[in-house]
C-alpha cells in the first residue's frame, strides 16, 4: 500500500538530522515506498470551505552533507493526499490554531491528520497534564503574583514556567525567599502598561530528582517505547532539556514510569492523539508533549529501535481499517 504523505513542519534545511524526529518520520515513510510531501505554515488555505496546501514534492537521505531534495510546488486541495503530518515545533500560537482549522477540514475530508487537530488546539502541553493530578507534583497555574508568591513559600522551592514555551526557554528555579522572585513574576506574567491580558504561569514544586534526568517517554496510540531518554542537565544548569545543554542517555521504563503511561493512554487514544512525548521527573509527569514531540532519534540509535516504524505501522492500519480508529 502505497500512501500520500504531507509534512507541515519548520523549515527543513535547518533542522539537526541527528536528532530530528520528523526526520526520522520522513526517512520511514519512503522507505515504506510512501509519496513525500513538504509545506511549511505559509502553505495552507482555506478555498470556499476546501482545504488547500501549496505541496513540493520531497526526498530525503539521511546525508548530514544533503538530506533533502523538494520538487516545484503546487497548489492542491489537501484532500486528496492520505496523511499529513502535523510537525512543526511550538509554541502554539494564534497562527498555528489556524494551521490546525485548515487541516481540520482535510480531516473531515477523509485524511488522517497525526496528531488530530482538535487534540492540538485542546491539549496545551503544560496544562493538559493537569488532567492528571494523581500523577504530578504540587502544581499552580495562575496569573496572579499573590497566589504564585504563596505556592512558592508554601512549597520551599518552585519552577516557574510560561505555558507556551519549549527547549526550557523561560523556566525559572526560586527559592522562597529570593529577592528576585518579583521580577520573575513580572517577566513571566508581562502584563501590559495598563495591567491588561496577564500571561498564565505554571508553578511546579522542584523535584530534586531532575539531577537524574528529565525522561522523555514516547507514546505510539497508547503505548510506550520501552525505553525512555534521560535528559540530564549539566555543570550549574538545573534545566535538562537538550536545547539548553542537557546530554541524553537511555533508560528503561521503570514502573512507576509504566504507571503514569496507563494512566495517561486511555485519553490519549480517545483524543486521537497518536504521537505523544510524556516529560516525567522522579515520579511525576511534568507535561504532556502533543505538538512536534522529539528524541527518537537518539533513542532508535542506543538501542536498536524504530520508533517512527511503530507509528507507521499504527497510521497504515487505520488507513486500511485493519485497526479500530
Amino acid at each position: 500500500m502505497t500512501l500520500s504523505v504531507a509534512v507541515l513542519m519548520d523549515p527543513i534545511g535547518s533542522i539537526k538530522i541527528a536528532k530530528d524526529t520528523t526526520f526520522a518520520l520522513l526517512l520511514e515513510a519512503q522507505r515504506r515506498g510512501h509519496q513525500l510531501h513538504y509545506l511549511e505554515q505559509g502553505d495552507l488555505a482555506a478555498r470556499h470551505g476546501e482545504p488547500w496546501a501549496r505541496l513540493a514534492p520531497l526526498s530525503v537521505r539521511d546525508d548530514a552533507s544533503g538530506w533533502f531534495m523538494l520538487g516545484q510546488p503546487e497548489w492542491r486541495d489537501l484532500r486528496g493526499i492520505d496523511v499529513l503530518l502535523m510537525r512543526k515545533d511550538p509554541p502554539v500560537d494564534s497562527q498555528f490554531v489556524y494551521d490546525t482549522m485548515v487541516a481540520e477540514l482535510a480531516e473531515q475530508g477523509g485524511v488522517t491528520v497525526v496528531n488530530r487537530p482538535q487534540a492540538l488546539r485542546d491539549c496545551n502541553e503544560k496544562l493538559f497534564a493537569m488532567h492528571f493530578p494523581q500523577c504530578m507534583a504540587p502544581t499552580l497555574v495562575s496569573r496572579d503574583a499573590g497566589e504564585l508568591r504563596a505556592f512558592v513559600a508554601t512549597h520551599g522551592e518552585v519552577v516557574l514556567k510560561p505555558l507556551d514555551g519549549m527547549g526550557g526557554r523561560g523556566i525559572f528555579r526560586v527559592r522562597a525567599g529570593d529577592s528576585n522572585l518579583n521580577s520573575m513574576l513580572e517577566t513571566l506574567i508581562a502584563t501590559g502598561p495598563h495591567g491588561e491580558h496577564p500571561h498564565f504561569t505554571m508553578a511546579q514544586k522542584y523535584i530534586p530528582q531532575i539531577s537524574q534526568g528529565d525522561k522523555r517517554i514516547l507514546v505510539v496510540d497508547g503505548e510506550p517505547v520501552p525505553y525512555a531518554l534521560a535528559r540530564i542537565p549539566q555543570g550549574d544548569e538545573f534545566r535538562g532539556n537538550l536545547a539548553a545543554g542537557g546530554r541524553g542517555v537511555g533508560v528503561p521504563l521503570s514502573e512507576r514510569d509504566r504507571w503514569i503511561v496507563a494512566q495517561v493512554a486511555p485519553e490519549l487514544r480517545r483524543r486521537g492523539l497518536l504521537f505523544v512525548g510524556l516529560d516525567v521527573i522522579g515520579d511525576y509527569l511534568t507535561e504532556i508533549n502533543v505538538t512536534s514531540p522529539t528524541c527518537a532519534r537518539e533513542l532508535d540509535a542506543q538501542f536498536g529501535l524504530n520508533i517512527a516504524g511503530q507509528l507507521f505501522d499504527v497510521i497504515e492500519q487505520k488507513r486500511t481499517g485493519t485497526r479500530a480508529a
